[in-house]
């Protein structure tokens, strides 16, 4: 069985944990916070004499004909040997009058398979969505599901249902929320990477899409309508919010906010918020809410709170 998402024993560096995902290693690695068990080789058949007149649909470890042949032998022997023991023992209680016995047996114990445990544990909680990765819990708003069929295995959320993007077609959800681990930069001041990334998430929300469309005919312009320190699961983070104009349709929301992470080496953690705007779009309270709801893994009391430094949220 494939073990399920974690952190394990990095096979290539055992000094260091490794992120698997389920199906594969993914390029997360973090120093060793009380090792996993390295992830169960998967079993081999056992070694004999090569096959002769068998096909590719042949079974592994199958034997022949032979083979099948002397085991029935052996058991029909091993059969009978026992009959004849019951008899023997059968006729010693006839003649002395003492109760017949069963010799006990002793089963053979199952053997033990060890299942590597993950880190974190999903939330059965509806109303929280668990980012195990980054070792922090989101809540759930009202309107916001978790995500399904969405390309992107960093996005946590997005509002129900779909619409046709107004540019070059495709479907189009009116929010979404994305938490991903910076990995590709050395730089950890969260105003930094905030402001470094806020073009970017732009640019992947409403310029252009993952094949080259506009599914919004393309970003005009953008302003910058709030910015400012945030604290995000007990840690002091930032965060950059853009009202972005776009070619077709009402434009939207985007907003990058970065913050150090509570778990293994606290590589910081990026979320970004984007947000249709118009009567469709989300609340932009939703950003507040959402924000000072992030939680540690298993800490429901260490939160946050963006205060009054983020601006109006309407």
């Amino acid at each position: 069985m494939t073990p399920p998402p974690g952190w394990y024993r990095d096979p290539s560096a055992p000094h260091r944990e490794r992120w698997w995902d389920g199906t594969a290693w993914t390029g997360h690695r973090r120093a060793p916070e009380g090792f996993g068990p390295p992830l169960p080789s998967p079993p081999q058949p056992p070694a004999g004499p090569p096959a002769t007149g068998g096909g590719p649909g042949r079974r592994p470890g199958g034997g022949g004909r032979r083979a099948k042949a002397a085991a029935l032998t052996a058991a029909a022997t091993a059969l009978v040997a026992a009959i004849a023991t019951g008899v023997v023992l059968l006729g010693e209680d006839d003649d002395t009058g003492a109760t017949a016995r069963t010799p006990p047996t002793s089963a053979a114990p199952a053997p033990r398979t060890a299942s590597p445990t993950p880190s974190a544990s999903s939330t059965d909680d509806p109303t929280v969505v668990e980012d195990q990765l980054n070792g922090i819990t989101f809540p759930l708003p009202a309107g916001w599901v978790r995500p399904q069929h969405v390309p992107g295995d960093d996005v946590v959320m997005t509002t129900d249902g779909t619409y046709d993007c107004p540019g070059d077609g495709g479907v189009c959800r009116h929010g979404l929320v994305v938490s991903r681990t910076v990995t590709a930069t050395a730089e950890t001041s969260p105003r930094t990477l905030a402001e470094q990334d806020i073009e970017d998430a732009a640019d992947d929300a409403y310029d252009r899409d993952e094949l080259g469309g506009k599914p919004f005919g393309g970003i005009e312009s953008h302003e910058v309508v709030a910015s400012g320190a945030v604290a995000v699961a007990g840690r002091a983070g930032y965060y950059v919010r853009w009202r972005v104009t776009t070619a077709e349709g009402p434009g939207g929301y985007v907003q990058s906010m970065a913050f150090p992470s509570t778990v293994g080496t606290e590589s910081p953690i990026l979320v970004r918020y984007v947000f249709d705007a118009g009567e469709d779009g989300p609340p932009l309270a939703d950003m507040d809410r959402i924000t000072k709801g992030i939680r540690p893994v298993g800490d429901a009391g260490t939160g946050g709170g963006v205060g009054s430094g983020i601006g109006p949220s309407a």
